[in-house]
């Protein structure tokens, strides 16, 4: 017999990135007593990864619980870019509802529509939470609309368009239930959530059914599945089945040798766990997102959505330049091929697969971002390695033609910047669906484009709009390919020599162009020192001394004046190379490179290339 149980409720978080759903949670947790009230409490304190730290965004979705006037209240933190949305389809298989945070200035934004339509698909209640309600700028009643508007265009049920509004500022840790009225502290929205997300049911007396939605690692035990206990009692010792929906041959017996529930930031060993528990499991090595937990007696796997398609690769490549070896820990091949087999058990939007030589490994993601995202933390564990431009994945339909990955690209620019964006884009075989007017003397630009389209754009997307430019994305499927896309229209400038950078020889060459390097720096020929101002490659001797006489001293060099070099960081540089080039990554440099280095047989391949189109 089902049953509900009063005492949880289980709640994902989703939203538009930078709208503030980790810092509500940071409130909701201190709020809720889980930290001693002298404790030192980090700011976004469920970013504990370095690089969400730095960049202000979640990659990974955490799980929390907090307990208000008894009842248990288990939190689901998770990411809002589009890169990061294999993560949010899947979480949200564990819970019960959602809290949509909105920001009362930007109001509804393109994620907000990707994060909530997967929600809806699986009829989940949503409690709309507008949240920086306290910024001048604010415009609740217009937000509300906006929210309301999304709503009716996902097709949502009436029920839903009910939804409780709940108006908060999560910074100053307050909330109310009227706009025009300010709250003193975060329990109007705890009360919401008791009074209208459901309360998870199933029955205790049936079988085990566990269906693991997250894999958490850890470096002593190993694989950890995180999942919500649907059916049934699971309890530590106990002999279960693993099943999945998608892999009906799949099926192995096993035991859980430990078994946690989460209280605040941290996992409890608990003996057993009932309907409605999110559990974390240990002890299972090879458990994967998706499987379901059984009864030995009682073996139902639990129905579970594929995750999305990767629709970008690249390679990751053992470093030959010839200053390989000099900055990284890790340089092997053996290093690389175990590194991303091992990036595999927590990310599920990642795939990896071995080349034709065992120097290479092709590597797909959802995105730039995500990949490199990967790259960043590779460099900063100590690997080395080259990475080629990313390219995106092309499918072929029933009758052979091709297909490429489509986004759908949302552009909120200053009015003066509009024309130009839409010059850019629709070189790049964007095609421009609507243009209305936003907030602000700001216009809002949609476009159909494909996905390469945008390789190598945001850089000089920020560029254009001089930083006041907002760009959004989501995956829209595949279509029709589009033709040639010219992805640069300047060319490198190589070294042409090995040695060291000279103020002379620098100072020549930035009359061709922007110098990527300073003088001192070590070359190597075939490294690309720089952008040419035309779309040629042209070979520079930046190593060049200037010649002494008796009548020129050495000191004369001191009156070059040197531009500042443009330093790329690992974006910009990847958005930066072209084909036939890598980019050569170290925990201390990024490198750009031809992909073959010696001159002439470079020139012998770009011919080759040249005849053979």
């Amino acid at each position: 017999m089902k049953i509900k149980r009063q005492d949880i409720r289980n709640v994902a978080i989703i939203a538009h990135v930078d709208h503030g759903k980790t810092t509500l949670v940071d409130v909701l947790l201190k709020q809720s007593g889980v930290f001693r009230e002298n404790q030192e409490v980090a700011e976004r304190v469920m970013d504990s990864n370095d690089i969400e730290r730095e960049r202000g965004i979640t990659i990974l979705s955490k799980n929390t619980a907090v307990t208000y006037k008894g009842t248990k209240i288990n939190i689901v933190d998770t990411p809002g870019h589009a890169d990061f949305g294999g993560e949010v389809e899947r979480v949200l298989k564990m819970v019960n509802g959602v809290i949509l945070v909105v920001d009362a200035f930007e109001g509804a934004m393109p994620q907000t529509k990707f994060v909530l339509r997967k929600a809806l698909e699986l009829k989940l209640p949503v409690i709309v939470c507008v949240n920086k309600i306290d910024r001048p700028e604010a415009r609740p009643g217009e937000v509300i609309d906006e929210v309301l508007e999304l709503l009716i265009d996902l097709d949502a049920d009436e029920a839903l368009l009910d939804c409780p509004f709940v108006f908060a500022s999560a910074k100053a840790g307050t909330a109310s239930l009227d706009k025009d009225v300010p709250g003193t502290d975060m329990s109007p929205l705890f009360e919401t959530i008791i009074n209208y997300i459901p309360a998870p049911e199933g029955d205790p007396d049936d079988g085990t059914q566990v269906l693991i939605s997250t894999i958490d690692y850890n470096e002593y035990v190993g694989r950890i599945g995180v999942g919500k206990v649907d059916n049934g009692v699971i309890k530590v010792n106990q002999e279960v089945v693993i099943v999945n929906h998608h892999e009906p041959d799949k099926q192995r017996k096993v035991k859980v040798s430990k078994l946690y529930e989460f209280d605040g930031l941290s996992k409890v060993e608990v003996k057993e766990a009932s309907v409605g528990s999110i559990v974390a499991i240990s002890g299972i090595s090879d458990i994967h997102i998706g499987d379901t937990l059984c009864s030995v007696d009682c073996v139902r796997p639990i129905p579970f959505q594929k995750i999305s398609e990767p629709t970008i690769s690249m390679n990751f490549i053992v470093n030959d330049s010839p200053m390989a070896g000099q900055e990284g820990k890790y340089v092997t091949s053996r290093h690389l091929r175990d590194r991303l087999f091992r990036e595999l058990n927590t990310d599920v939007s990642l795939r990896v697969e071995e080349t034709d030589t065992t120097e290479a490994f092709k590597v797909s993601g959802r995105g730039e971002l995500h990949l490199s995202v990967l790259i960043e933390n590779m460099r900063r564990e100590g690997y080395e390695f080259s990475v080629s431009k990313a390219e995106v994945i092309y499918k072929e339909d029933e009758k052979g033609h091709k297909l490429e990955p489509m986004e759908t690209c949302y552009i909120d620019v200053p009015d003066e910047f509009s024309g130009a964006i839409i010059e850019k884009l629709s070189q790049r075989k964007g095609e421009l669906k609507n243009m209305s007017p936003a907030s602000g003397g700001y216009t809002r630009l949609e476009f159909s484009i494909p996905s390469r389209g945008l390789i190598g754009y945001r850089g000089e997307f920020m560029t254009d709009t001089k930083g006041n430019g907002i760009m959004n994305t989501s995956f829209d499927g595949y279509g029709p390919y589009k033709g040639d896309i010219q992805y640069r229209n300047r060319g490198s400038l190589i070294a042409f020599e090995a040695g060291e950078a000279i103020t002379y020889g620098l100072f020549n060459a930035q009359e061709r162009g922007i110098l990527f390097i300073s003088p001192g720096e070590k070359v190597y020929s075939g490294m690309v020192v720089g952008m040419n101002a035309k779309d040629e490659d042209i070979e520079i001797n930046v190593c060049k001394k200037k010649q002494l006489t008796n009548t020129r001293s050495s000191s004369a060099d001191e009156a070059l004046r040197l531009t500042p070099p443009r330093i790329l960081s690992l974006e910009q540089a990847l958005d930066f190379i072209d084909t036939d080039e890598l980019l050569e990554v170290t925990p201390k440099s990024l490198r750009i490179r031809k992909k073959i280095l010696d001159p002439l047989l470079r020139k012998r391949a770009y011919y080759q290339k040249k005849n053979s189109n």
